[in-house]
């Protein structure tokens, strides 16, 4: 595992209503502060990344939908250097990633899935790298 990356099983209250789904507290494991919350749509098969944060830490959960996320650590201290996470209702939980590691990720479900990001700190351009999707070596051809 990469470390400080990792996914925690979250809570799905069953109501008549509608479901209530757990995201984060203040005392879970991971939560380093809050900057600020979106979301993300993606489509099935798109591709969004690769971007490293240097500062922010991110919690992603996803509520709707089924996508794939995949880390990539260059740090000399990583081993392995990639890491993947499918997310979704079946799957509910939290991904937890540090700053520091690359990520990249696709829509798994047929309709467009939706992710949000619970960050510790405010987005800034500045503190975040990009990189085009074929500048790190990874297969994304198998739709899981």
């Amino acid at each position: 595992m990469i470390k400080k990356a990792f996914a925690t099983p979250l809570d799905i209250i069953n109501t008549k209503g509608g479901n209530v789904m757990h995201a984060i507290k203040t005392s879970s494991y991971g939560y380093a502060g809050f900057g600020e919350a979106y979301f993300s749509q993606i489509k099935y098969g798109s591709i969004k990344g690769w971007k490293r944060h240097n500062k922010m830490t991110l919690n992603l959960v996803v509520p709707i939908g089924k996508i794939k996320f995949v880390l990539f650590d260059d740090r000399e201290v990583s081993n392995p250097r990639f890491q993947e996470f499918i997310l979704s209702i079946e799957n509910y939980q939290r991904l937890t990633i540090p700053p520091k590691i690359w990520l990249a990720f696709q829509g798994l479900s047929e309709n467009v899935s939706m992710l949000m990001n619970i960050a510790d700190i405010p987005h800034n351009a500045v503190e975040s790298e990009v990189l085009n999707i074929n500048e790190i070596n990874y297969d994304w051809c198998d739709l899981k």
